[in-house]
């Protein structure tokens, strides 16, 4: 039973990895078809969502046959647990990333415009959020993990910054409205992300230590 059990989790390992690989990918090119108004790169991102969905569903039905085959305890239990909410942490993350591709082509129905906030150093601090948190799960690191939970007040100062930054600019042409919201939710996209990167890493840190983090920072 023990080395069944064994191998399951291995294969689990593997599933998620995978899909952690894919959906930051998903980040990078949803960013980068912003930046450079690519609207090939945007549609591409889009189509990729109901792949992930599958492999979402896929990792959450494996899950729980495990859970009903095996019934694990301790330590297995709690990998088994800390799969699912990552699982689903990890999909919502693709999800705002085909977001901010879907905003990106609405973006180029406009004349382009200076963006209204400090896109660049945002998206890079969220992207190093995501990958520490899944560098962090690869290599069970809950030091890692704590950086990442320590970055995300930054990007929720970044974030109201932007809010103040995109207001001021609308009062000032009201005629770039359209295009100016579309660049507030982008940043508001750009928060969520961070915030499900911090989850990510706190259920590192379950998984690691047993200890339940969330709300105690």
């Amino acid at each position: 039973m023990a080395h069944h059990i064994a191998q399951e989790i291995e294969k689990l390992k593997r599933r998620l990895l995978t899909l952690s690989a894919d959906v930051e990918e998903m980040y990078v090119l949803a960013v980068q078809s912003l930046e450079k108004r690519d609207a090939g790169l945007a549609k591409k991102i889009a189509a990729s969502d109901d792949r992930i969905d599958r492999m979402e569903v896929d990792l959450e039905e494996e899950c729980l046959k495990i859970l009903a085959l095996h019934q694990p305890v301790a330590n297995d239990l709690r990998f088994i647990v800390s799969v699912l909410k990552i699982n689903n942490d990890l999909e919502r993350i693709a999800d705002l990333a085909v977001n901010i591709a879907e905003r990106a082509l609405d973006l180029m129905k406009y004349e382009q415009l200076p963006v209204p906030f400090e896109f660049a150093p945002m998206s890079k601090k969220v992207y190093a959020m995501v990958k520490k948190s899944l560098d962090a799960l690869v290599n069970l690191d809950q030091h890692l993990a704590r950086e990442v939970i320590a970055l995300d007040d930054e990007v929720d100062a970044l974030h109201h910054k932007s809010y103040g930054m995109v207001i001021e600019r609308i009062q000032h042409r009201p005629a770039q409205i359209e295009a100016l919201i579309c660049y507030l939710v982008v940043s508001r996209y750009l928060e969520r992300i961070a915030d499900l990167a911090t989850n990510i890493a706190e259920d590192v840190i379950y998984l690691i230590e047993g200890e339940i983090v969330r709300h105690t920072f």
